[in-house]
């Protein structure tokens, strides 16, 4: 059974790739046992899908959380499992890895499921928007939610 994880204020770092053969990690790609909700994402992904790139991104602090959460994710996912499978499945696939944390602590989560041929014609990944807010204490939220459809 793969580790569960209930901490999640945790300090934010660099992105970190995963990329197959698992013979050329580096020691600077091992994940920071001081973020254990992207190592656990990490971990539950790579035994669950057969991987060919894993980027897992921390976005927390593009949000209004506490600063060293871990809350907000992007992760790329390239596995040739996803072939033939229309994104739904390939996004159920991945939520189904991630059950616990979505159901926990993780509070979003954007994901890239391409296959490998997808990510050889278009190795990029995604930009966030910004955050525009929402908290009920927030009253400016009308008006940036205004300004983004202009």
């Amino acid at each position: 059974m793969l580790p569960s994880v209930h901490r999640c204020a945790r300090p934010v770092a660099a992105t970190l790739a995963l990329t197959r053969p698992v013979a050329h990690f580096r020691a600077d790609m091992d994940p920071d046992s001081s973020r254990p909700v992207e190592r656990t994402i990490r971990t539950k992904l790579s035994s669950t899908l057969q991987l060919d790139h894993l980027e897992v991104h921390n976005e927390s602090h593009m949000h209004a959380v506490p600063p060293g959460s871990e809350s907000h994710f992007r992760v790329l996912v390239v596995s040739s499992r996803f072939e033939g499978l229309p994104l739904i499945q390939r996004h159920r696939l991945v939520n189904e890895a991630l059950k616990e944390e979505l159901s926990g602590c993780v509070h979003a989560l954007a994901i890239q499921a391409k296959t490998p041929e997808q990510w050889k014609s278009n190795p990029t990944l995604a930009k966030s928007p910004a955050c525009m807010g929402g908290s009920k204490g927030d009253h400016t939220v009308e008006e940036k939610l205004k300004a983004g459809r202009e």
